[in-house]
C-alpha cells in the first residue's frame, strides 16, 4: 500500500452491493487489516456523511468514500479508487478511469446504481 487511506460507505440491505463489497473486501484483506481501507455501513451510521451534505438515501444510490485527505468520492470514482488498491486490478482503473473513457464511466455506473436503487426500493431493501 501507498500509505492511502479509503474509507468507502455502503449499503449492506442491497444484496448486490453488499455482495459486491464482501467479495472486494476478501481481495483486499491485507489492506483492511493494515488499515489503508475501510469499508462501513452507512445503514449503521446514517448521518456519518452528513456533514458533507449526503444524505442515508444517497449512499443508497452510490457508493461513497472518502480519502486519506477527507475528500469525499462518489459513485464510479469510488470503484476506480478501489481497482486502485486492489493488486492485479490496476488495468481496471486505467481503462475505465482515464479522461477519456471517465464520462462514459460515470455515465453507465449511475445508471446501474438508479436501476439497482429503484429495485431496493420496490423490494422495501430500507
Amino acid at each position: 500500500m501507498s500509505g492511502q487511506r479509503l474509507v468507502v460507505w455502503y449499503n449492506t440491505r442491497c444484496p448486490v452491493c453488499d455482495a459486491g463489497i464482501d467479495w472486494q473486501r476478501n481481495k483486499l484483506l491485507s489492506a483492511v487489516r493494515a488499515g489503508d481501507i475501510e469499508f462501513r455501513d452507512i445503514n449503521e451510521q446514517p448521518d456519518a456523511l452528513a456533514h458533507y451534505g449526503v444524505s442515508l438515501n444517497d449512499v443508497r444510490r452510490r457508493l461513497h468514500a472518502t480519502d486519506e485527505t477527507g475528500r469525499l468520492i462518489v459513485g464510479a470514482d469510488v470503484a476506480i479508487a478501489i481497482w486502485r488498491l486492489t493488486k492485479g486490478e490496476g488495468w481496471l482503473a486505467s481503462l475505465f478511469g482515464n479522461r477519456a473513457m471517465l464520462p462514459l464511466t460515470r455515465f453507465a455506473y449511475d445508471r446501474f446504481a438508479d436501476v439497482l436503487f429503484a429495485w431496493n426500493r420496490r423490494k422495501g431493501r430500507w
